[in-house]
């Protein structure tokens, strides 16, 4: 059926598009100039255009106006149908008889926008949150083992990539300390230093951009001499209740500072709880607790360990920390922590603990986290120089597989790179 469409034909050009090359478009030369589809006077011809199965597809100027148009189609005077056109296979392709399928899938996949229509999982950067790491320094040092990763100053360098972040979207962060040597003990005490490098940061933040959400998180490993997340008694045992009195510390210092949620990552038994008693202690009933629920004993690690050199100074976490090799223990973390009052729950590693992610969305209402860790990131990136991967196909295929697997929240240092993509500034150079 021929199209009729009524502008003028000095602003138009013809364009070959879609399918098979065999339809012809309009495209306006000056774009600042509006195109009227209003009938207008019947001096004016019209554009037919007619799309057929030969490559010869120039357009035909009919010398019907509108109206005339109009007065045929109601006098049942219709245009001549378009051609059928079935485009043929290769040569050699045998003539089938076509299957007897009541489904067919790839009907529902045989367009992009019938693709994006029946998209069952979405990435956005409010999914995201970013990890920064900060000392007490001016300059930004790069992180060898994470590339585009630095330790921040936290007086200019930390607002500066909130700034850069928040422009793309990203408004959650989580701040991960690299704590002076000199400041370091066997119990931590700095964690709870209301002057510390972390409350500090907070305070900053919260003045400058009022909007942002601040997670922290709540361990001794950083301010540890030992580079432990407890306290480790002169056997070698790391103590569990002695170190979450000094977490319940950290936590209050934290949020006294500002934090919007305490994240307590030091996997020591009944910290939620005893973190809760204590927040609501002195007044901080809206700071929520995300629990790192199932923190596995990762070797995914350690490109963040060297970030904050931390380290264990001898011996591993395998004692606080998940075995990799379960599955159903996670469920017994989940019920605790649900119990004792976490806000949300989170899964570290992301991509290699994918079947956890889901076991814990399918066993809770609340909400779950993922980490895409250091290891994570650092095998996208190098994968990326190397020229194996697509760095950038790859980066947004495993953030929507962690979200697709149940993840409401994911933490990921390709947070802002992920953002520059979703908001259509793919390509953006970091520093």
């Amino acid at each position: 059926m021929a199209s009729t469409i009524s502008f003028s034909t000095g602003n138009v050009r013809l364009i070959r598009v879609g399918y098979d090359h065999h339809y012809v478009g309009l495209r306006l030369i000056c774009p600042q100039r509006c195109v009227s589809f209003v009938a207008r006077a019947k001096a004016k011809p019209s554009m037919v255009i007619r799309a057929s199965n030969e490559q010869d597809t120039s357009a035909k100027i009919s010398s019907r106006s509108i109206e005339e148009c109009e007065a045929a189609a109601v006098a049942g005077n219709f245009p001549d149908p378009l051609p059928l056109y079935r485009p043929s296979g290769p040569r050699g392709t045998p003539d089938a008889k076509p299957l007897s399928l009541s489904r067919r899938p790839r009907r529902n996949r045989k367009s992009a926008t019938l693709r994006v229509s029946f998209q069952e999982t979405n990435l956005s950067a409010a999914n995201l949150v970013l990890p920064l790491f900060i000392h007490e320094g001016e300059e930004d040092v790069p992180i060898g083992a994470m590339p585009g990763c630095f330790r921040l100053g936290w007086r200019h360098g930390l607002l500066d990539e909130v700034y850069k972040a928040r422009d793309v979207g990203v408004s959650s962060f989580v701040l991960f300390p690299k704590i002076p040597d000199a400041l370091k003990s066997q119990t931590g005490d700095e964690s709870f230093n209301d002057n510390g490098l972390v409350p500090r940061a907070i305070r900053l933040l919260k003045d400058k951009y009022p909007d942002i959400v601040v997670y922290t998180d709540v361990a001794l490993d950083p301010y540890s001499s030992d580079g432990h997340d407890g306290i480790v008694r002169e056997d070698g045992v790391i103590m569990n209740d002695e170190t979450v009195h000094q977490l319940c510390k950290q936590a209050v210092s934290q949020a006294r500072a500002g934090a919007d949620v305490v994240s307590p990552s030091d996997m020591m038994d009944g910290r939620v709880g005893a973190i809760r008693a204590a927040l609501d202690a002195e007044g901080f009933h809206d700071v929520s607790i995300m629990s790192y629920t199932a923190k596995y004993a990762s070797a995914f690690y350690g490109p963040f360990r060297e970030a904050l050199d931390s380290n264990p100074r001898f011996g591993d976490k395998k004692t606080y920390q998940m075995n990799p090799a379960n599955y159903r223990e996670a469920l017994t973390e989940t019920e605790a922590d649900e119990a004792e009052g976490a806000d949300i729950l989170l899964v570290k590693p992301a991509l290699p603990y994918l079947d956890v992610v889901r076991f814990l969305r399918d066993n809770s209402a609340l909400p779950i986290a993922a980490y895409q860790v250091s290891g994570e990131y650092s095998m996208i990136k190098a994968g990326g120089v190397l020229k194996m991967i697509d760095e950038e196909k790859v980066m947004m295929e495993s953030l929507l597989c962690i979200r697709r697997a149940g993840a409401d929240i994911i933490l990921s240092y390709f947070a802002r790179q992920a953002a520059s993509v979703l908001c259509g500034m793919s390509g953006m150079k970091f520093k």
